[in-house]
This record gives structure tokens, sequence and C-alpha cells, in this order.
């Protein structure tokens, strides 16, 4: 897919003035041909899986409608502070500190927390902040799923499930990783599903699943 941008504005859908005030500030006007494929289709509540290479703004595309899904639905009644809204999947720490970064820029008016959990360093900081409640956890499978174990957060309130570079988390063999912190989300029907893979193929398809 290309790069360019379409003449479609992030302001043309019906986005939470929250998040076009953000997007605004950091220069987000106009959509590239994934975020005006892939937006519309989220704000209905409907599941994405889309084909898109790194480049082609797709963490704003899932970062968009994974917020503006947050910003307009109550969250679970009586829900806790370590009970997480939105979980999203990156196959390395680079890619999760990334959408961490771009997280904090387009959702910096909404009030959304945010927590990280990816390998190699900065334990404890990371158990903190989740302990302290996060709306959304970004990180690696296998810190996630080790945070996880240790009940620092939990997913049965996880309203969006986004899946970066799903392709790459399948070769690394994260795939067992994945469907079991899937499969202690809410059933598919009851979350937003959000997967985005350079190829797409029948399995990783399914994986939302």
């Amino acid at each position: 897919m290309d790069h360019h941008l379409t003449e479609t504005r992030f302001r043309d859908f019906d986005i939470d003035p929250r998040l076009i005030e953000g997007l605004d500030e950091a220069g987000f006007e106009f959509c590239t041909p994934i975020q005006e494929q892939s937006i519309p289709i989220a704000l209905t509540g409907k599941d994405v899986a889309g084909e898109a290479q790194t480049g082609t703004g797709k963490t704003a595309a899932f970062m968009v409608a994974c917020l503006n899904h947050l910003l307009t639905r109550p969250s679970h009644e009586n829900r806790q502070k370590t009970q997480v809204r939105a979980m999203i999947l990156a196959p390395t720490r680079e890619l999760a500190i990334q959408i961490h970064k771009d997280a904090l820029v387009i959702g910096k008016h909404t009030g959304i927390t945010l927590g990280l959990a990816y390998g190699g360093t900065d334990y404890e900081k990371q158990r903190n902040i989740l302990e302290n409640g996060v709306d959304i956890l970004i990180g690696t499978p296998g810190r996630t799923i080790d945070f996880f174990k240790q009940k620092v957060f939990r997913l049965n309130a996880c309203d969006v499930v986004v899946l970066d570079e799903a392709d790459r988390m399948f070769d690394l063999g994260f795939i067992d990783d994945m469907r079991y912190l899937l499969r202690r989300c809410p059933e598919p029907d009851k979350r937003l599903s959000l997967l985005f893979s350079a190829t797409l193929s029948h399995r990783i398809g399914e994986l939302a699943y």
C-alpha cells in the first residue's frame, strides 16, 4: 500500500472532540489509506483486520479507533482499577514503546491512562504503574503474560484488543502467548478486535477469535 495522504480528514469522522484536539496538535489532518479504510469500520464497533506495512499510519489508525471506543462507551459496572479496558500487543519492545509514545500524543486531552509491559528493563516501574491501574495496556506478549499470571492486572473487562504486526508475533513464536491472553478477555462479540499485519493469512485472521 502506498503511503500518500488521502483527501479524507480525521475530523470528517465522528470522532470525540478530545481526540481531534490531540490529532490537530500533532499535525494529523489528512488520513493515510489504511486510516481512511479502517477507522470508519471500527467507529461502528465492527472488528478490523488490516493489511498494512510499517510506515502506513496503522498505529494512528488503531489508536484513534481504540481511544474513541473507550471515550464513547461506559466502562464495565463496578470496574476495578486493575481491570484494563484495552490491550495492545506488539512483537518487540521498540514497537511497544513507539505505540505508547504515539498514544500519549494522540490521547493527550482524553484523560485515558496508559501502561507498558515489555522485557529487559523497568520491571518494577512497569509493575507499579499497572498495579495502580491503567485504561490501556501496551505490551509484548511475554512480559504481559508474566504480569497477568502474577495478577498485576486483569482482562475480564477488556473492551478493545489490538494485535499489531500479528505476522511478526506469529513468526517469533508468540502464538500460544497471544491465544492465552485473548482467551482471558471477554468473548469476541463483546469486544472490539483490531488486527494489523504486513500479510493477512487465514491463520492470522483467526487469531482475534
